[in-house]
């Protein structure tokens, strides 16, 4: 900004015509569009949607039926479809699958309808000049759908493995748990009735349950969820506290140097949040 207002004084001292600022301006937009495409790009950033809560409304009416609410703590809307649809399109921007034809894009939301076709994101070139976002939302589309005739082949959905035992949890190697660790940093995601316990107490409480869980792992290779987060592939075991039928929190397991490691846990919410990017959890713990 300092140094177009340094250039807009330069030219406007020598009489020179407005307009070239105006055009050094949009260049500068121009350039800003064309950092945010060599990184991480976000939705709003690409593209224009005239209200994102309604259309995300429409895609939840197109899609195979599924309960895109929290289960904990309801808002009512569809958070976590809201929450899909953002991170599938950084991750497909990053793998550059975001095709784009002519004055039209379109991408895989990895979604289905009832009759397992394909959905896709449907946008068309912003043609408001006075902003920097290149392209404007159309909706969703079915694969069969006539306006995706315009592209010669249709983009692939979003790949968050290499390798597809990683989404398997092997109960052949060692797993170390921070349990100190696990509580100190995030005790507000405990239930209250936790929340003031002793913490060696709790702690003990603690360890007991993550054993159970990597025993139900064993009876039931489902129970541990897969889960998307900053571009890691991580685990999900259930941590059942008051009920050994229900989970109150999920404990985070990393893969480091063939060992499993656990130092957080999150609540229902946010594990399903981050869950959801890969498949919709089979196991009823997770389940919104």
């Amino acid at each position: 900004m300092l140094h177009a207002r340094k250039f807009f004084s330069k030219i406007f001292f020598r009489g020179c015509n407005i307009s070239v600022f105006s055009i050094h301006i949009e260049w500068n937009r121009k350039k800003s569009i064309q950092q945010k495409d060599s990184k991480n790009m976000k939705l709003f950033d690409f593209a224009w949607f005239q209200n994102f809560h309604n259309s995300i409304a429409d895609l939840k009416t197109i899609a195979m039926e599924e309960n895109w609410d929290y289960k904990n703590r309801p808002v009512g809307k569809n958070p976590i479809l809201e929450n899909y649809i953002h991170h599938t399109f950084s991750k497909l921007h990053e793998e550059k699958k975001v095709n784009v034809q002519g004055d039209y894009a379109v991408f895989n939301t990895g979604l289905v309808t009832e009759f397992q076709e394909e959905i896709f994101a449907f946008f068309q070139k912003n043609k408001r000049t006075s902003t920097t976002i290149p392209w404007f939302s159309l909706g969703w589309r079915k694969a069969s759908d006539r306006d995706l005739m315009k592209f010669g082949s249709l983009p692939e959905v979003a790949n968050y493995f290499s390798n597809p035992s990683d989404l398997i949890y092997d109960t052949r190697l060692d797993l170390r748990t921070n349990v100190n660790h696990i509580i100190e940093d995030n005790i507000g995601r405990f239930p209250i009735q936790y929340q003031n316990m002793d913490r060696y107490q709790l702690g003990v409480l603690l360890e007991g349950t993550i054993k159970d869980a990597i025993h139900r792992v064993k009876r039931n290779y489902k129970t541990a969820v897969p889960q998307y987060y900053n571009g890691c592939l991580q685990l999900l075991l259930p941590i059942c506290l008051t009920s050994k039928a229900t989970a109150d929190l999920a404990l985070v397991i990393s893969k480091e140097n063939g060992i499993y490691r656990a130092n957080t846990c999150l609540t229902l919410d946010m594990a399903i949040n981050n869950a959801r990017l890969i498949a919709r959890p089979d196991d009823e713990w997770l389940k919104v």
